[in-house]
């Protein structure tokens, strides 16, 4: 699972209808999307409960893995494969021993390396960082400058997710500053023909994949 961690890593908007996210979703998986992180800001813990079990099961088809964005409790009831927790979701050391060694745990370091290091030393299984650009999702997040990917390889030995106003046209700075994956929601999700933009980022990855 872990091998994974690289390319496209998919990111859900906020879509009440779990048959059009479902839709959504499995475009982005058909185009090449690495893993897949349920997120929805609005949605009531019964609406979670439904879209996360149908997301599950679509992943597990997919073979990619599939993981609950900031909550431990939600991505233990569906037997998700990981969980990723921000700042002031959890402690990551308790969510590691909840989680097992199995399962996958993310960390948001935003653009700390203070926190990368709390995060790697609680026994996480990836690093992101961002918002690498704009955002039109957090309009108000920090930025985290491309040249700190380097630095975060130089320092750990964990794959590293960019995330932040990744769109096709930047995404191969991204790669090339040293991050393994780029999570995306509007560039693949609020795409005209979602496959398309999935594959695109798919193939951006490959050329560096490569040359490592």
């Amino acid at each position: 699972m872990k091998r994974k961690l690289t390319g496209l890593y998919a990111i859900t908007p906020d879509e009440p209808r779990t048959e059009i996210l479902v839709g959504k979703v499995g475009q982005a998986l058909r185009g090449g999307a690495s893993l897949v992180q349920y997120r929805n800001k609005t949605a009531s813990a019964e609406l979670r409960r439904e879209q996360g079990r149908a997301l599950a099961a679509l992943c597990r088809m997919a073979g990619a893995p599939f993981i609950v964005n900031d909550d431990l409790a939600l991505a233990l009831a569906l037997d998700a494969d990981g969980v990723h927790l921000g700042a002031d979701d959890g402690d990551l050391s308790e969510a590691r021993q909840r989680l097992g060694q199995g399962k996958l745990l993310g960390a948001s370091c935003y653009n700390r390396m203070e926190l990368a290091q709390a995060a790697a030393q609680a026994g996480v299984d990836y690093l992101a960082f961002g918002s690498v650009f704009r955002s039109d999702t957090k309009p108000g997040a920090v930025r985290a400058p491309l040249a700190l990917f380097a630095e975060a390889r130089r320092s750990f030995a964990l794959p590293l997710i960019a995330i932040g106003g990744i769109t096709l046209e930047n995404a191969p700075q991204v790669f090339a500053a040293g991050a393994d994956a780029v999570a995306v929601i509007s560039a693949v999700f609020g795409a005209d023909d979602i496959t398309a933009s999935a594959a695109g980022f798919a193939r951006l990855h490959q050329p560096q994949r490569m040359q490592q």
